[in-house]
């Protein structure tokens, strides 16, 4: 499964249900990792950096409450959408998921295709390329679903890889990426490229983006990565 698709992060104790929701979300084209209690949750969050985490409220050791409130408290994974799932249908359970910073709450037992649709929605708010939208920055237009790129209107020539960066890159304008961080992101953690390998296809993708001229839109970060703006 290519590296750029949404990683979601399962974090569900019922071994059934855990694997009944991975195999739904593969056959939607996401990549999934599983964690059985809050501990291994906050354990692969730092490991995988997922796109989004469908995370069960009753957890052993820690609780599903306790992970959410830990990582909305952490700046490096403040944005990263939680779907609560939780028996608990009362509304002053629900508030409490939300105020804990859920970014939404879904009663048990719950439709399977809703919950895919939750977390595409989620994914439209975070990760719009991979949902397929239309993405811009100045002058610059990228539609995900159909590959294509223009500045001020002329098409650009991009490979593959340079559109997975630029694509990257147009999420989140003026986020600093460091080369781990484009590594894990472009070309995945199960593939070992040098570092190096991001510095020569920044290269190519600047040149692409200024083949018909303009200011070269990319940011070098001394001794931090790259940046779009």
């Amino acid at each position: 499964m290519p590296a750029d698709q949404p990683m979601v992060l399962v974090v569900e104790d019922e071994e059934a249900q855990r694997e009944v929701l991975g195999y739904n979300l593969e056959a939607e084209g996401f990549r999934v990792s599983k964690a059985a209690n809050g501990e291994e949750a906050l354990l692969l969050v730092s490991e995988e950096n997922p796109d989004i985490i469908v995370l069960d409220w009753m957890l052993p050791k820690t609780s599903g409450i306790e992970v959410c409130r830990q990582l909305k408290s952490r700046p490096e994974t403040r944005g990263v959408p939680v779907i609560m799932l939780s028996a608990r249908s009362e509304e002053v359970d629900k508030v409490r998921g939300l105020e804990t910073g859920a970014d939404d709450y879904v009663v048990k037992p719950y439709s399977v295709i809703e919950l895919m649709a939750r977390v595409r929605a989620q994914l439209r708010r975070t990760r719009p390329a991979a949902a397929g939208m239309r993405l811009e920055y100045e002058d610059i237009v990228l539609d995900s679903e159909t590959h294509r790129v223009t500045r001020d209107g002329a098409a650009l020539k991009l490979g593959p890889t340079e559109f997975r960066l630029l694509s990257t890159f147009m999420e989140k304008p003026g986020r600093v990426w460091s080369r781990e961080q484009l590594l894990d992101r472009v070309w995945g953690r199960d593939i070992y490229v040098d570092t190096r390998t991001v510095d020569v296809h920044i290269g190519r993708l600047r040149k692409a983006l200024c083949q018909h001229g303009g200011p070269d839109p990319l940011r070098t970060v001394r001794g931090a990565g790259y940046a779009l703006g």
